[in-house]
């Protein structure tokens, strides 16, 4: 797997003692770039449509198609925007209050890639630092993008397929989908990387009692939203 879910410890001990000090700091794990998101709900913007897939809210930008892969309980297990040939891969994680971890997460994306034989290399991005990659699939050689935003008590992390894998500027309506993210963090405590909830939009569940008046499941398949 390219990404680790292992579980920091932490002492619970350790996480009260430091509670005031992570407090103050809390805020320096906020988006590194100013004006831009991705944007913890208490400071987004309100002005903005978006579809709410509960710990994610995606801005509705024309021509960007958002793919939701779901089991039969409704739970998301993807997210995937796309745009033309060009893809954009979305997960959002747990993390501690006072610091960031898209930093330890890299390494091991990395680790892994190597372990694979995948060539990979570090840039610097508009988010800080990023990890490139050139992987082996059925379909041959596929470039990805990993893109890491640590913020208050969340990390997203996007991965980039396409031209957008080694054309930041390739990204174009994919990027603004990202600058425009909500995260939902809540407020109850969650273990550190713990991917937090997804959950189908109403549209699409409403569109599923719709289809199944029996109450009965549907079958687990990629749902386009």
């Amino acid at each position: 797997m390219i990404f680790s879910r292992k579980r920091a410890e932490r002492h619970a001990g350790d996480e009260r003692s430091t509670e005031v000090l992570e407090d103050l700091q809390a805020e320096e794990t906020a988006s590194p770039v100013s004006g831009r998101g991705p944007y913890d709900i208490s400071e987004a913007p309100s002005d903005v449509a978006r579809l709410d897939l509960g710990s994610l809210h995606i801005p509705a930008i024309a021509d960007v198609e958002v793919r939701v892969q779901a089991d039969q309980q409704g739970v998301v297990q993807q997210v995937v925007l796309v745009h033309g040939q060009n893809a954009l891969q979305l997960g959002v994680f747990a993390a501690p209050k006072s610091e960031g971890i898209w930093d330890e997460v890299r390494e091991e994306i990395r680790q892994s890639l190597l372990a694979d034989g995948a060539a990979t290399q570090e840039v610097e991005g508009e988010y800080g630092p990023e990890l490139r990659a050139q992987v082996r699939t059925p379909d041959g050689p596929t470039d990805l993008r990993f893109v890491g935003i640590d913020g208050p008590r969340w990390m997203v992390r996007g991965v980039f397929q396409g031209a957008a894998a080694v054309d930041p500027v390739a990204a174009g309506p994919l990027a603004v989908c990202l600058e425009g993210l909500v995260v939902d963090r809540g407020q109850e405590a969650k273990p550190v990387r713990e991917p937090l909830p997804l959950r189908l939009p109403r549209e699409a569940t409403d569109e599923s009692a719709a289809a199944n008046p029996d109450g009965g499941r549907p079958t687990e398949q990629p749902r386009q939203v």
